[in-house]
């Protein structure tokens, strides 16, 4: 008995050129007896019965899915989208490539004038699958036992302020050790994988994706000793906001918002899921870096 294949496809819908885009992928993959699903927000975008509708993934990671499961997930657009798609494809475990329609396209696999051959290697499954750290993050009240909320990230976590006139006084801990304390517009955890995006802007290090590592990258801190730090994989972060402070809030891949009240306490720690993104080549990271950022390769001295 030959078994279904599955394609969830996620389509940055406020570009005309990635809709077009989307529907001739649609055409080609059901020609080629490819079942595709997309976003139920979406679905009016193609021809009936052409897409499955899928229902938005819950707010609860921990949720199963419904079948059938995907084989990949292939996601038009920016980092954006792709973050977005991630929400679909981190249940199931499928892999997720992406072909750039933003800006930067960090996460995206090619640009879009290969799609062609992006599909040629969906139709075979010739790619290679990569596995990209994420974060689980908890909210605790400090004087109860079980915590009150949860979320996830693939880029960040980023502690923000939820009063934007107000200074956030938080203490930093590494593994139940206290660390340093100050006031600051936020503090971010990161993925490798994000220290390109939201920690990079905010004065973090570039992490070479296959380091297993967080950062605790400080948003504007009033201290001395605020650097940009690298923790173990296996290391627990907990950021405590003062009693005596304003509320705030995690922005989880500046996507999921969950509140973290004076007095309480958010712990970040590698995530139980990967994310699994599939590559056509082996292209090394320094290589993307100097694509997505131009950096001047040839330095002053040979110019």
């Amino acid at each position: 008995m030959e078994i279904r294949r599955e394609i969830v496809l996620v389509t940055h819908t406020g570009r005309a050129d990635s809709v077009d885009l989307a529907r001739g992928i649609v055409a080609r993959l059901r020609s080629a007896g490819i079942s595709v699903s997309v976003p139920e927000s979406e679905e009016l975008l193609f021809p009936a019965g052409s897409v499955r509708p899928l229902s938005p993934p819950s707010p609860d990671p921990t949720v199963t899915p419904p079948e059938p499961m995907p084989e990949l997930v292939v996601v038009l657009g920016g980092d954006g989208t792709f973050l977005r798609a991630a929400e679909y494809a981190r249940p199931y475990g499928a892999p997720m490539i992406g072909v750039n329609l933003g800006h930067v396209g960090f996460l995206a696999e090619c640009e879009p004038d290969r799609i062609d051959e992006v599909i040629e290697h969906v139709l075979a499954r010739s790619y290679t699958v990569q596995r990209r750290m994420t974060l689980d993050i908890d909210v605790f009240d400090p004087r109860a036992p079980e915590r009150i909320q949860h979320t996830w990230a693939l880029n960040e976590a980023s502690l923000e302020r939820s009063q934007r006139e107000r200074i956030l006084e938080v203490a930093i801990g590494v593994d139940d050790h206290p660390l340093t304390s100050f006031g600051c517009d936020g503090v971010l955890c990161s993925t490798p994988t994000g220290s390109t995006a939201y920690a990079f802007s905010a004065g973090g290090p570039v992490v070479w994706p296959e380091v297993e590592a967080m950062l605790i990258v400080p948003n504007a801190a009033h201290a001395l000793f605020a650097r940009p730090l690298v923790v173990s994989p296996s290391s627990v972060v907990s950021i405590d906001v003062a009693d005596r402070a304003h509320d705030a809030l995690i922005a989880a891949d500046g996507r999921r918002l969950i509140d973290v009240p004076a007095g309480h306490r958010a712990v970040v720690r590698a995530g139980s899921k990967p994310i699994l993104v599939a590559r056509l080549a082996s292209r090394d990271f320094a290589d993307r870096l100097v694509a997505k950022f131009q950096l001047p390769v040839s330095g002053f001295r040979n110019s």
